[in-house]
């Protein structure tokens, strides 16, 4: 009787050991279980503008421009023309006639003072241009590929920032060569330029306002 109680309690025992090493896996499992890589590379992309010296290979960018015209787009026209510059020469000679453009008391005369400034795009070791030929949907066709290039660039371990505040040197008479070497077709305008590089900065989120979001009933 008395082996008979003994081996009931070892069973009981066991069982209970099993029991709790499954719970504890299942719980494991879960606390493990991975994110969605794509809201997760959404939520932890930022605007950068500190970048490391190191050049992007070019298959990279080839890539990431790939990415860029996948984008959704009215009627499949595909409006757009993308340009990429990742020579320094160009991107300083740009800068240097950028620097000659700017007026002195202009308060666009004040970066040119900081000791980190290097180039007019952020101090970025490339540059994605985006031109569209006006139209009805071209911009929000351009807004979507823009999308597409700053995820893509951050999937891929790149930073990246949007900007539109450079554009205004290529209409002046000293940004016009830059503008005729970028070769866009006739009756296409840049809309918006990607610095992309590798990130020398982390900045945190700024918060965003959810209560914009509404559900209508």
């Amino acid at each position: 009787m008395k082996h008979f109680i003994l081996s009931i309690m070892a069973i009981a025992i066991l069982a209970t050991s099993c029991s709790t090493t499954d719970s504890t896996q299942q719980a494991n499992s879960t606390q493990q279980e991975p994110t969605n890589p794509i809201i997760e590379t959404i939520l932890s992309r930022r605007s950068i503008r500190v970048y490391k010296e190191q050049a992007v290979p070019r298959e990279v960018l080839q890539q990431i421009a790939e990415c860029g015209i996948n984008a959704p787009n009215g009627m499949n026209a595909q409006q757009w023309e993308v340009r990429i510059v990742d020579s320094k020469e160009w991107l300083d000679n740009a800068t240097a006639a950028y620097k000659k453009s700017i007026k002195a008391d202009s308060p666009m005369a004040k970066q040119f003072a900081d000791p980190a400034f290097k180039n007019m795009f952020r101090n970025a070791p490339a540059v994605i241009f985006i031109a569209h030929k006006p139209g009805p949907c071209t911009q929000v066709d351009c807004g979507l590929m823009a999308g597409n290039i700053v995820l893509s660039a951050k999937s891929l371990g790149l930073g990246s920032v949007c900007m539109m505040g450079p554009l205004g040197f290529f209409s002046t008479p000293e940004g016009e060569p830059f503008l005729k070497s970028l070769g866009l077709s006739e009756g296409y305008q840049l809309l918006l330029c990607i610095g992309v590089g590798y990130a020398d900065e982390q900045p945190n989120a700024r918060p965003r306002k959810k209560e914009v979001i509404k559900f209508v009933e």
